[in-house]
């Protein structure tokens, strides 16, 4: 794996420009999810909530998207002053070599202020974009600058006018293409 002392997620994302719209072959929609607590670490230890996808849609989700942060829209459901209401995200899939993962977690960062958690509660996204592979680690530090770099990245995306349109829909358009994320 490289380390983000050699590479950063920003030197990987100026090596090919975002599309102006979402590609067939990047769009996934996961299906609505409870979501999990995870280890702890995002908010706690990096500074970034983040819930985790249950362990059965894993599997279906790995066998159509390589390991990699991949951006998109989000929508929790039943959360008090939500309903409706959709959000930018990022998506982790993958091992988290820093953290030595044993197994393969799919980790959602939605980018907006909650006034509570929303564990419990169900969630479903919309993934329109790769970002990068998954790398190690040499320190918390260069980990937490890639992951703000991947959501800016994200939130530069989204604002593009062809990704622009699945933020606005509160069911996170049902009818979206079938296509899969990068492989």
């Amino acid at each position: 794996m490289t380390t983000t002392s050699e590479r950063t997620a920003e030197d990987l994302q100026a090596s090919s420009e975002r599309p102006a719209a979402p590609l067939r072959t990047e769009a996934f929609r996961a299906s609505r999810q409870r979501l999990l607590r995870g280890f702890g670490r995002g908010g706690k230890d990096l500074g970034c909530p983040t819930a985790n996808l249950p362990d059965e849609s894993i599997v279906p989700m790995s066998n159509v998207c390589k390991p990699g942060v991949y951006f998109g829209y989000a929508q929790v459901y039943g959360l008090s002053g939500q309903e409706g209401k959709v959000h930018p995200m990022v998506m982790s899939l993958g091992w988290n070599p820093f953290y030595k993962n044993e197994r393969l977690t799919a980790e959602i960062h939605i980018i907006h202020e909650f006034m509570s958690d929303f564990y419990g509660h169900d969630m479903q996204a919309v993934v329109l974009g790769y970002i990068r592979p998954e790398l190690d680690y040499t320190s918390k530090e260069a980990l937490i600058e890639d992951i703000n770099t991947d959501k800016r990245v994200a939130l530069r995306s989204l604002s593009r006018e062809g990704y622009v349109k699945f933020g606005v829909d509160p069911n996170l358009n049902n009818n979206i293409m079938e296509g899969v994320c990068r492989r």
